[in-house]
């Protein structure tokens, strides 16, 4: 007989059982971890999958509303080049000043009266095509360079202008009545139309370009990059470098390289004189913004 009866077990046997209880309970345990983890690998995998597919959407987002803007620009820009282009015996002679210009193939006529349309069309449709970039860009910049770029845009278009009107009015004429002299002392001129155009687009547009100088300097001095200091001590570095641009985008001849340096060693200091009123505002408003 049992002496443990029928249903007893030995304690060896009952330690056996207790062992392999805990053994299956440990067994079961870990189970329950290992699916634990794995559910929270795979719901960390959806997340990232998730965030991936929002990013990817945004990134889609922010190319189709920059190619609407793109579209927008072109359009305008195709527009305004008709108009300029079916209206060029209007206004041709504004560009030509009179002058006694050649053409040397049928193809140079189209050639030239394409360049200087775009040129125009360009121009015309510039400040709709930065409205247009501005309103794409707006929504991803700080607070600060929003108030900035809405508050200066004005001031950019009117000091291109500003700088168009001088290379037309006043580089241009003198800078061409030089040459012009100059080579008349041992060549008969014959100036091609092509070749005036691109003269006259080499003397206008860069120097409209070099006259958003100063907006440019209190730009950088808003964020925290340039600064009045820097301006002065790098004065004669940067006198050297006008010189530099205003030999490579103007003609051949020191009189169009002085027209264009003057006005820029101008435009310099005009923009350090900005920079500093800007710091002494910044200075006095900056113990009030600490109080609050």
């Amino acid at each position: 007989m049992d002496p443990y009866e029928y249903n007893n077990l030995s304690p060896l046997d009952k330690n056996k059982k207790q062992e392999s209880v805990v053994k299956f309970e440990d067994a079961t345990e870990t189970i329950k971890q290992d699916e634990t983890i794995t559910q929270v690998e795979i719901s960390g995998q959806l997340e990232n999958k998730s965030d991936r597919d929002k990013n990817n959407e945004s990134w889609f987002d922010h190319i189709i509303d920059l190619r609407k803007q793109i579209i927008k620009g072109a359009i305008v820009f195709v527009t305004l080049f008709i108009i300029v282009f079916s209206t060029i015996n209007f206004w041709f002679p504004l560009i030509s000043r009179g002058h006694n210009l050649i053409i040397l193939g049928p193809l140079e006529v189209i050639k030239s009266y394409t360049s200087i349309s775009v040129t125009l069309s360009l121009g015309l449709s510039l400040p709709f095509i930065c409205n247009f970039l501005w309103q794409f860009a707006k929504p991803g910049l700080y607070e600060k360079e929003q108030k900035f770029i809405g508050l200066y845009s004005p001031i950019m278009l009117i000091l291109f202008v500003i700088g168009l009107l001088f290379g037309y009015f006043v580089v241009n004429p003198m800078s061409y009545q030089f040459l012009i002299n100059l080579g008349e002392m041992n060549f008969d001129i014959m100036v091609t139309a092509t070749d005036y155009i691109n003269f006259l687009i080499m003397t206008t547009v860069p120097i409209g370009l070099l006259f958003e100088l100063p907006i440019v300097a209190l730009f950088l001095s808003s964020m925290g990059i340039l600064t009045a200091t820097k301006m002065k001590n790098v004065r004669k570095w940067s006198y050297l470098c006008m010189a530099v641009v205003s030999a490579l985008i103007s003609p051949p001849d020191f009189i169009s390289q002085l027209l264009i340096l003057i006005p820029m060693i101008g435009l310099y200091e005009i923009s350090i004189f900005i920079v500093r009123k800007a710091e002494g505002k910044r200075a006095t408003s900056s113990p009030i913004t600490e109080a609050h």
